[in-house]
């Protein structure tokens, strides 16, 4: 990805002829089918990256030093180390649209290169990196999904315990869950998948902590009952 500063000063994204991202990262693929979903929910779901160590972080501090001052290169480099853990989060979230996460992914490398003068190294920038990727993609959806309006009897069954259960195959899981409403998808990869607190939820998707309580047993209800047909 080349990324350029407008007379503005504002970010832009420009491509090469028959650029991809796969091109630029060959890796990638692999690295995001490996960042797919357990086929176990047990709550919350570990996350499947490799823990950062201290070696990394330290040398992303040096690459983000050096992309905010203009070095295309760096920031590019920050972009293979990066671009699949980005990936796989905005994958979950737009229902596993490979088209629409490569998309959203693009866009949020946009928005870090934005928004870079603003990172003040007081967390690893993977993690900030990753708060900003998921954020766009929530961003989308509340654009395109206004919240759907729960029934009473669902906002009191959500705050009865849960079982966690697992699915057979970890394809199964993953194709129930791209099933899902969108905003019930949401709360689900959001709480059981990034680790997400309800009251993080709420105040992201604009909704009350009831309603992302209640979204979460929506949503286990109906991979149950999908997950069932498939036994």
């Amino acid at each position: 990805m080349l990324l350029a500063r407008d007379s503005a000063g504002a970010a832009k994204a420009t491509a090469p002829s028959g650029f991809s991202m796969t091109a630029l990262n060959p890796t990638l693929p692999a690295r995001i089918q490996a960042g797919k979903m357990s086929a176990c929910l047990a709550m919350p779901l570990p996350m499947t990256d490799a823990p950062r160590t201290e070696v990394a972080e330290s040398a992303d501090t040096e690459l983000v030093r050096r992309a905010a001052a203009g070095d295309m290169r760096a920031f590019e480099a920050l972009y293979r180390r990066h671009a699949g853990r980005v990936h796989g989060a905005v994958w979950r979230l737009s229902g596993m649209n490979e088209a629409r996460a490569e998309e959203l992914t693009q866009e949020a490398f946009v928005r870090a290169w934005q928004k870079l003068d603003s990172f003040r190294f007081e967390s690893a920038f993977s993690t900030w990196l990753h708060r900003l990727a998921v954020n766009v993609a929530l961003m989308e959806l509340r654009s395109r999904d206004p919240e759907e309006a729960v029934e009473n009897d669902v906002l009191e069954a959500a705050i009865e315990p849960v079982t966690p259960f697992c699915a057979g195959e970890r394809a199964d899981l993953e194709q129930a869950v791209a099933k899902l409403p969108p905003r019930a998808r949401a709360v689900l990869v959001l709480h059981d998948v990034e680790g997400w607190k309800h009251e993080e939820i709420g105040r992201e998707l604009g909704m009350a902590v009831g309603s992302s309580k209640a979204q979460l047993h929506r949503a286990r209800g109906l991979l149950r009952t999908m997950l069932g047909d498939l036994t």
